[in-house]
C-alpha cells in the first residue's frame, strides 16, 4: 500500500483441554500452549506491529500460588520481546532448580506463564498513543478469583462518551475515557454483580465462603454478562476475555465487522483473527476452521466444555471488505481468491485507458500487498491476448505464413517488477524540503525494462492519502519516462473515514475527499461545503439512529471518473512528464469479488452501526472548522 496506515489488531486465544502431563508426553514439553501462543502471535504480526501483549492463566492451583502472568511490551520487536523475557523466566527457573525439567506439576506451581488458559494480542497504535499501559491485554485484579478479568479485542467502538457516561450513572469511577477501559469496567460491573447474587444463593444454600468458589465458578452464565455488557455498543469488535478461575470467551459484532475464527479438538481450542494462522499453527485444513457468527460468542467454562451462545441480535452482514483487500494475510484461500478476482475485474478498465495496446504495455504492481491482485490482473491480460491473437489469425487465414503465425504467436504480455521498497523511512531530518526528499526515495525503480512508447501499468491495493504516490512513486516512475503511467487501485475511491479500527478518521487528508473540494472550487459550486456543515451541525444533538450521512452530498454531483481524474491531478508535480491516468475498482465489481463481506462504508458511507453517520458528520465538522481532534 502506498500510504502506510495504523489500523487493527490481532487476537489469539488458546485453550488446552487436556492436563499439561499429556502434552509434556505427546509433544515434549509442558510449555506446549506457551510456544503455539508464540507462533499464533508471528503468524498475525501483520496485523499489529506497535506492541503486543501476553496472558495466562493455572487452573486449580491452591491458594498462595500465583496463577495470572501478564507481560506486555511496546519494543521495536514486541512479540519477540515479550517471549524473550518468558523464556528468560523459564530458563532462569530451570538453572535455579534442575529438578523441575521432568516434574510437570512442579512447573506448574513454580513457573510463571506455564497454564492451560492463554490470551495473546498485538496491537497497531492509533493517533499516537502507543506506550505499553496501553497495550493489550488489560487486566482487572480482584482477590476474588472469579472477579479477575483480562481484556483484549480487535475493536474500536464509535459511542465511548456514551458508555463513558453510562459507567458513572452506575456509580463507578472510570479512570479513563479510552474504550478498552470502558468496555472492560462494564464487563467487570456485570461480572461482579452477577459473582455477588450467586454468593448470596450459596450462602442460602448453607455453603461456605469456601465452598461457595465452585459453586459460583461452575454456574457463571457468561452469556448473560455478555448481553448486559454489550447491550449499548456501538462499533465494530471480537472482544476476547479471560476470568480468573478459568472461564473464558470471545465475542463478535452483530454486524461482523471485525473477524474472528475457531477450531476445536480434543486437545485444544483456539480462536484467532486470521483462519490461516490456526490452520498452520495447528495443521489443520481450511474447512475445519469455523467462522465465529455475528452477535455470537464462544464461551468456554472452565471444564474445558464449549458453547457458541448468541449474545446480540445479528444486523445485515457487513464485515469489512477493507480488511480483505489490504491486511488480512493472503494466504487465507478465500483472500487470496478475492484479490485475485479485484485484479480481473478491474481490467477492462486498464484496456481501454491504453486503448487495447498490450503490445506496448508494461505490467507491474506497488509491493506487497497488491500482488495477488496484480495475479489476477495478469490472467485478465492474458485472457485479452488471446482474444488479439484469434482474431489476428482469423482475420488473416486467407494470407497467413508460418512467420506471420509465428509472429502473431510469439506476443506475450510484458511484466516486470518495476517498484522495490528500498527502506522504511525514517525522517530523522526535521526540515520538510530534506523530508520531501528522503519520501521521494522510499522507492526505487528497475531501469532499462520500459520503453519510451511504452504505457506502464501499476496496481496497487488502495489509495488513501495519496501522499507517497505524489512525493515518490510518480516521481520515480517518471524516471522510466513511458509515455503514460496508469495507475490502478483494486479498491475504489476511498470518500469516507472509518470508526471501527482503521486509523482513518480525518475527511481531509482523504486524496478523494480533496478532489471533491477542487471540483467544487472549479465549478463554482463551493458554498455547497458550508451548507452541508450547517446540515452536520444540526444533527450534533440527536440520536444516533435518526442521523443522517450529509457528507454524501460532497460527492454526488460527480462521476467516478470525474474524482479520479482529479486526484491524477493532485497527485501529479508539473515536472512529471507522462500522462497520469488514475483508474479506481467500482463498489459493484468489489462486491462480486468479497461476496461474503460487504462492509463498503469506506467507499460509500453506508455505515453498518448508527454510530457511524455520527462520527462521518462530526469529521466533517471537524474539517470546516479547522479542529485537528478525531471524530471519535
Amino acid at each position: 500500500m502506498s500510504d502506510a496506515l495504523k489500523h487493527e489488531c490481532g487476537i489469539a486465544l488458546v485453550r488446552l483441554l487436556k492436563p499439561l502431563e499429556y502434552y509434556k508426553e505427546k509433544y515434549g514439553t509442558a510449555f506446549y500452549g506457551v510456544n503455539k501462543m508464540y507462533l499464533m502471535m508471528e503468524k498475525q504480526h501483520n496485523r499489529g506491529q506497535d506492541g503486543a501483549g501476553f496472558a495466562s492463566i493455572k487452573l486449580d492451583v491452591n491458594p498462595g500460588e500465583r496463577y495470572i502472568s501478564r507481560v506486555r511490551s511496546n519494543a521495536a520487536q514486541p512479540i519477540q520481546d515479550i517471549f524473550a523475557q518468558i523464556n528468560e523466566r523459564i530458563n532462569l527457573e530451570f538453572k535455579s532448580h534442575p529438578e523441575y525439567r521432568e516434574d510437570v506439576a512442579a512447573q506448574k506451581k513454580h513457573i510463571p506463564y506455564i497454564g492451560e488458559l492463554f490470551l495473546g494480542h498485538v496491537r497497531y497504535g492509533t493517533f499516537g498513543i502507543n506506550s505499553v499501559e496501553n497495550v493489550h491485554p488489560f487486566l482487572r485484579q480482584n482477590n476474588w478469583m472469579h472477579r479477575n478479568l483480562i481484556i483484549a479485542g480487535n475493536f474500536n467502538m464509535t459511542n465511548t462518551n456514551e458508555l463513558f457516561d453510562n459507567l458513572i450513572k452506575l456509580g463507578m469511577h472510570p479512570k479513563e475515557k479510552a474504550d478498552t477501559v470502558t468496555v472492560m469496567e462494564k464487563i467487570g460491573h456485570f461480572l461482579d454483580d452477577a459473582v455477588r447474587k450467586l454468593y448470596k444463593k450459596a450462602k442460602a444454600k448453607g455453603m461456605t465462603k469456601q465452598e461457595a468458589s465452585p459453586y459460583i465458578a461452575e454456574n457463571l452464565n457468561v452469556a448473560k454478562i455478555l448481553r448486559k455488557s454489550a447491550a449499548n455498543w456501538d462499533g465494530g469488535y471480537a472482544m476476547a476475555g479471560l476470568l480468573g478461575h478459568g472461564d473464558s470467551f470471545v465475542l463478535r459484532d452483530p454486524a461482523g465487522i471485525r473477524p474472528a475464527y475457531f477450531y476445536q479438538d480434543d486437545e485444544v481450542i483456539v480462536v484467532a483473527s486470521e483462519r490461516p494462522a490456526i490452520q498452520t499453527v495447528f495443521n489443520v485444513p481450511f474447512e475445519e476452521v469455523k467462522e465465529l457468527e455475528p452477535g455470537n460468542a464462544i464461551i468456554i467454562k472452565k471444564d474445558g466444555s464449549m458453547k457458541l451462545s448468541e449474545i446480540l441480535a445479528p444486523l445485515e452482514r457487513r464485515s469489512c471488505s477493507f480488511e480483505r483487500i489490504y491486511f488480512s494475510r493472503g494466504s487465507d484461500a478465500e483472500i487470496y481468491q478475492e484479490r485475485k478476482m479485484l485484479g480481473k475485474l478491474i481490467m477492462p478498465k486498464i484496456l481501454e485507458a491504453i486503448d487495447f495496446d498490450t503490445e506496448n504495455s508494461v505490467f507491474s504492481f506497488i509491493p506487497n500487498t497488491a500482488e495477488t491482485s496484480f495475479y489476477g490482473m495478469l490472467e485478465a491480460a492474458q485472457d485479452e491476448l488471446n482474444k488479439q491473437k484469434n482474431e489476428a489469425i482469423l482475420n488473416e487465414k486467407e494470407k497467413l505464413t508460418p512467420e506471420r503465425l509465428q509472429e502473431i504467436q510469439a506476443h506475450k504480455i510484458r511484466t516486470e517488477k518495476i517498484a522495490i521498497k528500498d527502506v522504511k523511512l525514517r525522517t530523522f531530518i526535521t526540515d520538510d524540503s530534506s523530508r520531501d526528499d528522503l519520501v521521494a526515495h522510499v522507492y526505487d525503480v528497475t531501469y532499462g525494462v520500459v520503453k519510451t512508447d511504452d504505457n506502464l501499468v501499476i496496481i496497487d491495493d488502495s489509495i488513501v492519502r495519496g501522499t507517497t504516490l505524489k512525493k515518490s512513486i510518480l516521481k520515480m516512475l517518471d524516471r522510466l519516462r513511458p509515455k503514460q503511467i496508469v495507475v490502478v487501485s483494486s479498491a475504489p475511491q476511498i470518500r469516507y473515514p472509518d470508526c471501527y479500527g482503521i486509523d482513518m478518521a480525518r475527511l481531509e487528508h482523504l486524496v478523494a475527499f480533496q478532489a471533491a473540494l477542487a471540483l467544487h472550487k472549479d465549478r463554482g459550486t463551493y458554498d455547497v461545503v458550508e451548507e452541508i456543515y450547517h446540515k452536520c451541525k444540526e444533527q450534533v444533538a440527536m440520536e444516533d439512529a435518526s442521523v443522517i450521512n450529509h457528507v454524501k452530498k460532497l460527492y454526488a454531483p460527480f462521476t467516478d471518473e470525474e474524482i479520479s481524474d482529479k486526484i491524477a491531478e493532485i497527485i501529479s508535480d508539473e515536472d512529471i512528464k507522462a500522462k497520469v491516468k488514475l483508474i479506481f475498482q467500482s463498489v459493484d465489481d468489489l462486491h462480486k469479488a468479497c461476496p461474503k463481506n460487504l462492509g463498503d462504508w469506506y467507499f460509500t458511507g453506508n455505515y453498518p452501526t448508527a454510530g457511524g453517520n455520527r462520527v462521518v458528520n462530526r469529521a466533517y465538522i471537524n474539517f470546516y472548522e479547522g479542529n485537528p481532534e478525531r471524530a471519535y
